[in-house]
């Protein structure tokens, strides 16, 4: 499960809003909007990594953010 609030923070620190990164991305705005909403059950890898580039995540951060849940 993706920790939807996190990924929004970190939009908002990168000066962006959920469109601008759509975008940037490739994607319909309204399908970023769509999977975020969905708690991000939705995002492919390939998205996840497109977005931690896009927002320069670290790897701690690309964990917290969509490996939120421990997996034992």
């Amino acid at each position: 499960m993706v920790n939807t609030n996190k990924l929004k923070g970190k939009i908002v620190e990168c000066g962006l809003n959920i469109s601008e990164l759509a975008e940037l991305i490739g994607i319909d705005k309204a399908t970023l909007y769509r999977k975020i909403n969905a708690n991000g059950q939705t995002i492919t890898i390939k998205e996840a990594d497109m977005i931690s580039k896009e927002l320069k995540l670290s790897k701690e951060e690309v964990n917290d953010i969509f490996f939120s849940q421990f997996v034992a």
